[in-house]
């Protein structure tokens, strides 16, 4: 029954959440009463109370005792955007314009894939981290990296918990020379969930990027997962090529964004997503 139970809740807050987005809830917009939403959803009152809870934790909604419950008239909590065509250099300054909570540091014997995609020796170490990123107060992405333990001594747990980690590789004197990175979709487990502050089941933007020198040997292994709501990636396209040829292919982002857009951490009204 309580699997039963929050499958509805997921499903009214995902519908409420989508009408407040696509702005067919407009901000300011008082919501109906919970026995109004219960009668047309056919759901309980408890359930109506769960969804608007998550509403209100994620920032959508607010609640004025005596009054009723409101879309968010000040949509401020932002996305941050990020470059995917410069996903380094946008590293950099997220950092910098980000807080970071340092959940785990230690030295580890990497998963066999990762110490392969690093061209580790089989019993080369790996500094292992977990880190996660909040604006304004809110988590937006949860961070696992691997870096060879012959780099990571260069620095202390101090230091990731202060500096972004390609400043520090870079401070190491690692020059970071090229990256490989997949984009895929997943979903929040119990973990991620708690730190993100989501539900568990909840979808998130999953990043996996391997960071090599230029000696093409790797330095870093990422994975990252990011809420959708708090987090979004851009990527700048050019039309290049002749005659039947012709095709898109990336472009440096920034110089296709307007001036006040080429930020590669600034905010974003989650509202105009």
């Amino acid at each position: 029954m309580d699997a039963i139970a929050t499958s509805k809740t997921h499903r009214l807050y995902l519908l409420l959440k989508e009408r407040i987005k696509s702005g067919a809830l407009r901000p300011g917009e008082r919501l109906p009463g919970e026995p109004t939403l219960a009668a047309r959803h056919r759901l309980s009152r408890v359930t109506i109370r769960r969804a608007l809870d998550g509403l209100e934790r994620d920032g959508l909604i607010r609640r004025q005792p005596g009054s009723g419950t409101y879309v968010q008239a000040d949509l401020q909590k932002a996305a941050l955007l990020g470059d995917f065509s410069n996903m380094l250099q946008s590293l950099v300054a997220m950092g910098k314009a980000t807080r970071v909570d340092l959940l785990a540091f230690s030295y580890v014997t990497p998963p066999a894939t990762i110490a392969f995609a690093l061209g580790l020796e089989d019993d080369e170490r790996a500094q292992h981290a977990i880190r996660v990123r909040s604006m304004d107060g809110a988590p937006f992405s949860y961070l696992s990296t691997y870096v060879p333990e012959r780099i990571g001594v260069r620095y202390s747990k101090a230091d990731l918990a202060s500096q972004p980690l390609l400043t520090l590789l870079e401070r190491s004197g690692v020059v970071a020379a090229s990256a490989d990175q997949t984009l895929s979709a997943t979903l929040a487990g119990p973990e991620t969930a708690t730190a993100l502050q989501v539900e568990i089941g909840a979808p998130l933007i999953s990043l996996v990027r391997v960071v090599r020198d230029i000696d093409g040997r790797g330095v870093e292994h990422l994975s990252a997962l990011y809420r959708p709501d708090k987090h979004q990636l851009h990527m700048a396209l050019s039309r290049v090529g002749e005659g039947t040829n012709r095709h898109w292919s990336p472009s440096v982002a920034a110089s296709s964004l307007p001036p006040s857009q080429r930020s590669v951490a600034r905010r974003k009204p989650t509202q105009k997503r």
